[in-house]
């Protein structure tokens, strides 16, 4: 029981968007859509929800062409936030709800429960246009959310959130997640996917450039990150000849370095003390993201994190 994304294409004129892109999304699963502005995540988003087809390969949720899947199924959070700006906030979420196919009295009931989770129930009777940008876009997400969709497909829902607020909606997630729904989203901010998903793919121009679980990216494709201290010899020149080792930084006091991650970092330590280093300070940790999408990616495409902050 899955979304399947099989070797689509996608043209735009002359130009190819995505190539031969394949990606399986298991049923239930926190998945983390990842790449770069341009790297074509917006474009298979609507095409996994049936907004424009793929020019080749297929795409289907448990078995079935997602043509062929209920719209109610669905909840779509686009990039481009889109509410109705004179409208209030009860009256807004309930036409949407109504539209999907809730019952008044069961999106009552939703709109209550979930207006108060985001702690914004004071401001249910305000215009959209009268509210902050921060809770503009907590109502956005209600309103992909209030009608229990199955499967919830979201581009950049942390854009902008200050971390109070990001912490809400990553806490909505959760919850959904724990109902059991399917979650597929893109996002900058690469430590909210290193955070909340199972299952990770980055691409890069159009295609899959790593994809799986998050432990087996960080095993297949990071490198471990050291910190090390010698106090008699600070700068440790001999490191840049230790195969599978490489110095990223050297600070007044530490030096970082990349180690492959089936290199024994024993091999360090004898290293230093074979040199008559004395050991003040040794740490390794895992990869993050951020370092893997640096090494396949490169850092010039790195997402950008650093747009503006909406508050509450």
């Amino acid at each position: 029981m899955s979304l399947q994304v099989e070797h689509i294409n996608k043209w735009f004129g002359p130009f190819q968007a995505i190539k031969d892109l394949s990606m399986e999304v298991k049923e239930g699963a926190l998945f983390g859509f990842l790449g770069a502005n341009g790297a074509g995540k917006t474009t298979t988003m609507r095409m996994i929800l049936d907004l424009f087809r793929p020019d080749s390969g297929q795409i289907t949720w448990n078995g079935r062409d997602v043509r062929e899947v209920p719209r109610r199924s669905w909840g779509y959070l686009p990039e481009e936030r889109g509410l109705y700006p004179k409208m209030r906030v009860d009256e807004q979420l309930l036409f949407l709800a109504r539209l999907n196919g809730l019952s008044k009295q069961a999106a009552e009931k939703e709109l209550h429960d979930w207006l108060e989770r985001f702690q914004i129930s004071a401001n249910r009777k305000k215009k959209i246009e009268e509210l902050s940008k921060g809770n503009q876009q907590k109502v956005q997400f209600l309103a992909t959310i209030l009608h229990n969709p199955t499967i919830l497909v979201m581009d950049e829902p942390f854009s902008g959130l200050d971390p109070v607020n990001a912490n809400v909606l990553k806490e909505a997630f959760l919850e959904m997640h724990r109902r059991g729904k399917t979650i597929i989203f893109s996002t900058h901010q690469l430590e909210q996917a290193e955070e909340l998903c199972q299952d990770i793919v980055i691409i890069n121009k159009g295609q899959s450039v790593v994809q799986g679980s998050v432990r087996e990216v960080k095993r297949q494709h990071g490198r471990n990150v050291a910190r090390l201290k010698l106090d008699n010899d600070p700068e440790a020149s001999w490191l840049e000849q230790l195969p599978g080792v490489q110095v990223t930084k050297r600070r007044e006091d530490y030096i970082e370095m990349h180690i492959q991650v089936n290199l024994n970092p024993n091999v360090i330590v004898e290293a230093a003390l074979q040199h008559g280093g004395i050991i003040s300070r040794f740490e390794l940790t895992e990869p993050s993201l951020t370092d893997i999408f640096i090494e396949k990616v490169g850092a010039a495409s790195l997402p950008d994190a650093s747009s503006s902050i909406l508050s509450a």
